[in-house]
């Protein structure tokens, strides 16, 4: 069964934080330059995770609120109780997480709790999908074989 950590593997993208003090500017002009809708907030180590800045946050507590973004810290406005999970947790487990907490945004962290980086429900449906389409492919050539009895294989 696949895990987040091989998930986290194929995305191949460093795990992009900002610190609680930072503005909600900064933040979502960071979230726009690389195309996503989450940053993990983290101490200035990186080491220990404070929260997550989302884009409902921004709807909710920036719009909503009619708060300035050049003038409030990421900090005031962040979603500090964090659904989280480890490497380890499976992504049939991470997807019942996304549906049973109505979350997008998953972090992953270690056993010491240290980010480790994001998953994304849409990063686990594509992963889904992949893993669909391989196994629709093998059970097609199964059936329908692509090689015949000659040559190894089961057609």
């Amino acid at each position: 069964m696949s895990t987040v950590a091989e998930l986290l593997a194929k995305k191949e993208q460093s795990l992009l934080s900002i610190e609680p003090t930072a503005s909600v500017m900064d933040a979502a002009n960071l979230m726009n330059e690389h195309r996503i809708g989450a940053l993990l907030v983290v101490d200035r180590r990186g080491e220990s995770l404070a929260g997550i800045f989302t884009e409902r946050d921004i709807l909710r507590r920036i719009i909503g609120e009619k708060r300035d973004p050049e003038e409030t810290a990421v900090g005031q406005v962040m979603t500090t109780e964090v659904a989280c999970c480890k490497p380890d947790t499976t992504l049939e487990q991470a997807r019942l997480i996304f549906r049973d907490k109505r979350v997008r945004h998953l972090p992953v962290v270690d056993d010491a709790g240290k980010p480790l980086g994001v998953v994304s429900i849409g990063d686990a449906n594509a992963w889904a999908m992949d893993n669909q389409q391989a196994e629709i492919h093998y059970l097609q050539e199964y059936l329908y074989g692509t090689r015949t009895r000659g040559s190894g294989g089961y057609a």
